[in-house]
């Protein structure tokens, strides 16, 4: 009992012990074997990390106010897009050769006015309930654009009637297990066919505070990121399908964003709060593409001629290499 106080003033008597480093500079939290204490540590770390980069961050400010004027610019965060390799085959607008090529293609009539865009939209053979959906909607979209659902015709006996009737495009909406997958673009009477691999696709019930149903204005068509020579091509086709001289009263926009070599579609309409606030408002549908063949002429499996095909093995060796 008399050692009782005497031990306990020993202990309070003793210097504190040294702080344990957490994180020494050789840990790695993949050594630790048991898993529930390498995952509580790792988020351990994760935490440690984050309160690093906002300290960092709030005394980078503090130094930007300190300085006013005189703070140097900021600094350009590197991404996946500005250190993007380059590619020879990037469009200059004021190439002569491009200018050339654009006046002789297959869309010169379109750009010189010479023809009215007018689309038939078809599906796989005997479509599914959210695929006739997907097209219905598609179709209030593009003007003058018409849907045919497809029992049993081959695509190669459907193209000939297609350019008879004047249509100047044909869109092919094919499905997996019920679920839109592909989406084949031909231009007519000439080509070329582009087949693209469609995902992420939401109809307009399943778009959060979406917008009522469209008007039937012409749309606004906007192009983003279409840099090279094959890009500028999937754009001229994707421009080809809306007629000319948006209605602008309509206050709607068709965007067609390229990221990555994924095509993202939006459709929207204007929200004008004041002269000087706009906002946008989200009408659907929307999808993803991505690109998997560019043909020569109209839709041929067998023995049609491709300009460029996607080859992933090949193409794919660098996560900064872009094709569009």
């Amino acid at each position: 009992a008399g050692q009782g106080p005497a031990g306990s003033a020993g202990r309070d008597a003793e210097p504190p012990a040294p702080e344990r480093v957490l994180f020494p500079p050789t840990f790695s939290v993949s050594e630790i074997k048991n898993k529930q204490r390498r995952h509580f540590m790792f988020l351990r770390w994760k935490q440690q990390q984050r309160k690093e980069k906002l300290a960092a961050k709030k005394k980078r400010r503090k130094e930007r106010e300190a300085l006013g004027d005189k703070a140097p610019p900021k600094a350009i965060p590197k991404t996946i897009e500005n250190q993007r390799v380059y590619d020879e085959t990037t469009v200059d607008p004021n190439d002569e050769e491009v200018a050339f090529d654009e006046a002789t293609d297959e869309f010169a009539p379109y750009f010189n006015r010479q023809t009215v865009p007018k689309i038939l939209i078809t599906t796989s053979d005997r479509p599914r309930g959210r695929t006739v959906r997907f097209c219905e909607q598609l179709s209030t979209v593009i003007p003058n654009s018409r849907v045919y659902y497809r029992r049993g015709l081959a695509l190669k006996r459907i193209i000939p009637q297609c350019i008879a009737r004047d249509f100047t495009d044909l869109i092919v909406i094919n499905e997996d297990r019920k679920i839109p997958n592909g989406l084949v673009l031909s231009h007519l009477p000439d080509g070329p066919t582009a087949h693209f691999r469609m995902s992420s696709v939401r109809l307009r019930k399943e778009i959060k505070r979406k917008g009522k149903q469209p008007t039937e204005h012409v749309p606004e068509v906007i192009l983003n990121n279409f840099t090279t020579r094959l890009g500028h091509s999937v754009g001229r086709m994707f421009a080809s399908l809306f007629p000319h001289d948006p209605q602008f009263v309509g206050r709607q926009v068709a965007t067609f964003h390229n990221q990555r070599d994924y095509i993202f579609f939006r459709f929207h309409r204007y929200i004008f709060k004041s002269e000087k606030k706009v906002g946008i408002q989200e009408l659907g549908p929307r999808f993803t593409l991505k690109l998997r063949s560019l043909q020569k002429g109209t839709f041929d499996s067998k023995f049609g001629e491709y300009e460029w095909i996607h080859k992933r093995r090949e193409m794919d060796t660098s996560r900064r290499k872009f094709h569009l």
